[in-house]
């Protein structure tokens, strides 16, 4: 059975559930609040307040921002559009579940688009911008000692955002941001086990691989970071009936 958010879990956004509307323009006030919502939910997916499979109910979304279900729709189809949601004929709209294939592609995505940019910001790289990423990092290791899941969880996919925008490259940046929040959903499907502590002390050493310039050990090392992190979800293919799971090994 889908679960159900309360009004809470979205901090503003909440649950959800039709399609349509996704070729009716939005009017310059529409835009706004598309978009707050939008960014509401994909917040509460990154910070691992919404699980996948959590259904999004449109009246629901539609009171807590006081819009029209009309302005829910287009949320809800841009999130589709996203890779975020699920939008269900006759049932809904629900967080998406990745597959396994899926989790594989995206990890594969940004490891060479993550290497590429590395790379090339190690050539430019200003002592601002280092300074600027030791304190991401100060920031990273202060919610981890706290103990503030959502607020580490949140920095240490900033971090990532962090380096793409320090190139100035707009698509770029964008580009990332969608992976990064389709990989929290991932983690949350596949229940990584790679922790806050070592993704961080892998970050401090991606940092100091860039405080010297060194583009190849940054690609490395962000390399290293990335498989450790698909490596420690649970990938494993899931049985695909009854009949197969209940099959007894072969002698």
């Amino acid at each position: 059975m889908a679960r159900r958010p309360d009004p809470e879990t979205l901090a503003r956004p909440a649950d959800t559930g039709v399609d349509e509307a996704a070729s009716t323009p939005a009017t310059p006030g529409e835009r706004t609040t598309t978009d707050k919502i939008v960014a509401s939910v994909t917040t509460a997916i990154v910070e691992r307040r919404l699980m996948p499979g959590t259904k999004l109910v449109e009246q629901q979304i539609a009171d807590i921002f006081k819009v029209s279900r009309t302005v829910v729709r287009q949320a809800l189809n841009q999130l589709s559009r996203d890779k975020l949601v699920t939008l269900e004929p006759a049932r809904g709209a629900f967080v998406r579940e990745p597959s396994v294939e899926e989790a594989r592609q995206v990890y594969e995505v940004r490891t060479l688009l993550e290497g590429a940019m590395l790379r090339e910001l190690a050539g430019r790289i200003t002592e601002a911008q280092i300074a600027r990423l030791r304190q991401h990092l100060a920031d990273e290791a202060a919610a981890i000692a706290r103990t503030d899941v959502s607020g580490r969880t949140r920095l240490l996919a900033d971090f990532h955002s962090l380096l793409a925008g320090m190139l100035g490259n707009e698509v770029l940046a964008e580009m990332l941001s969608d992976l990064l929040s389709r990989c929290s959903l991932i983690a949350l499907m596949f229940q990584s086990s790679h922790s806050a502590e070592e993704s961080s002390g892998e970050h401090v050493a991606i940092v100091e691989a860039l405080a010297r310039r060194d583009g190849e050990a940054a690609v490395a090392l962000l390399r290293e970071h990335l498989g450790n992190v698909e490596r420690n979800l649970r990938l494993n293919p899931r049985v695909a009936d009854l009949a197969t799971a209940l099959q007894p090994d072969a002698p």
